[in-house]
C-alpha cells in the first residue's frame, strides 16, 4: 500500500498551533482596498483560529503527520 501523501496546498495556508487548533490567514486583503471599511481592514489583519467544526475536517483529511 502507498503512502499517503499531504496536501502541499494546505500545509502552506493552515498552521496547528500548540494546543492542536487550526490557525489561517484571513482572506480579503489582497486587492481593493479603498473601497473596505477600515474595521473590516484592521479585523483581518494577521491570522484567526479556525471554528472547531471546519478544523476537524482540515485536520482530518489534509494535515495528517
Amino acid at each position: 500500500m502507498p503512502k499517503l501523501k499531504n496536501k502541499s496546498s494546505a500545509k502552506k495556508r493552515f498552521r496547528l498551533t500548540a494546543k492542536g487548533k487550526v490557525r489561517f490567514n484571513s482572506a480579503g486583503l489582497s486587492h481593493m482596498l479603498r473601497r473596505r471599511s477600515q474595521k473590516m481592514k484592521r479585523t483581518n489583519r494577521g491570522t484567526q483560529i479556525m471554528a472547531p467544526e471546519n478544523a476537524r475536517v482540515i485536520k482530518r483529511n489534509f494535515l495528517r503527520t
